[in-house]
């Protein structure tokens, strides 16, 4: 397992982490618990030492997992990233980051995960209901009585980021980046590394697209987000399965690998990146290791930058799954 250092955390992060949304439930059609443990388990044992989840995530479930998963020694061996800053009414969340929600998520977070600090402590989206110095503040005060040992944000732009660093000092960011959703690379992966930020990539497999397993016969169950997955609908969809298919092969006559370690490996080929890997049984876990040990060269990265202008013709991002901000979701509440 490749690792990266992060200041303030205490050992070195595995460059792969394992991402717990859909172990919580919600969105991907219900919640496992012996299946998720064991895959929590299944993870140490294989290197994986950053465990990223949220208190959104089944609205508790998933926090109270990974807690459960961790208990005893194990703890001593991960490094827990959740997040804060999200609220939810009727099991529709939105952004708040007042500072009584910030305290309060930061306590029952702290339960759920048992444990008496949190490694890498993240804003999940930023609230522009309240000035992001001031939410800079409250997680440097967290981190100054230390119930958290790095800051991070997720879905941030630079300017958020500068406004935030101002206050307190930004360890980490999350955003959305995978072979099919690139935007970050104008702004925020520059932004990361002029100013020495590791990169937490959610989506790396892009919601299973990239693993190779989905198909135009796949059908999506119950409150499972691909539903309304713009890229998972036709005919968009053809597109994203023909660039598959293309980097499938490319991927086995360059590597003999295939097209889910081809994308993960780009993906940390990209700078200071920890990818996260969503997984919720431990089998999920057995191609981690085809992603480790090598690198793509420039002649790889072009025939990959080849395929997806070929086959992408109306390319679309994860613009889809974006909260809204409290006022909006007040108002949409009050409509109902």
């Amino acid at each position: 397992m490749e690792t990266i250092i992060i200041e303030s955390l205490p050992m070195p992060a595995s460059r792969i982490a394992l991402g717990t949304w859909a172990m919580g439930g919600w969105m991907w059609g219900g919640s496992d618990e012996t299946a998720s443990i064991s895959t929590i388990h299944a993870a140490l044992d294989s290197g994986i030492n950053v465990i990223d989840t949220a208190p959104v995530y089944g609205f508790g479930r998933s926090e109270e997992l990974v807690g459960k998963a961790l208990a005893g020694g194990r703890r001593q061996r991960a490094l827990i990233a959740t997040k804060v800053g999200l609220d939810w009414r009727d099991g529709q969340p939105f952004r708040n980051s007042s500072p009584a929600r910030l305290r309060r998520e930061l306590e029952d977070s702290l339960r759920r995960l048992r444990t008496d600090v949190i490694d890498i402590y993240q804003i999940h989206w930023p609230d522009e209901s309240v000035p992001i110095e001031e939410t800079a503040g409250v997680l440097a005060g967290f981190r100054r009585v230390g119930k958290i040992r790095a800051i991070g944000v997720s879905n941030f732009s630079p300017v958020q980021m500068e406004r935030f660093q101002s206050v307190a000092t930004i360890h980490t960011v999350q955003p959305p980046y995978n072979l099919f959703e690139r935007q970050i690379e104008s702004d925020v992966l520059p932004y990361a590394g002029q100013h020495g930020l590791t990169v937490l990539a959610y989506g790396a497999l892009c919601r299973g697209l990239l693993t190779g397993k989905i198909t135009a016969a796949t059908r999506f169950e119950g409150d499972d987000l691909r539903k309304t997955d713009p890229k998972f609908r036709t005919p968009r969809l053809k597109q994203y399965l023909s660039a598959v298919a293309a980097l499938e092969h490319m991927a086995r006559e360059r590597y003999g690998k295939d097209v889910l370690a081809l994308a993960v490996r780009w993906l940390l080929d990209q700078g200071r990146i920890v990818a996260l890997w969503g997984a919720r049984r431990p089998e999920q876990l057995s191609p981690v290791s085809a992603a480790m040990g090598w690198s793509l060269d420039d002649a790889a990265s072009r025939e990959i930058d080849a395929i997806l202008t070929a086959s992408i013709h109306d390319p679309v991002g994860p613009e889809f799954m974006a909260p809204p901000a409290r006022a909006d979701a007040v108002q949409r509440a009050g409509s109902a």
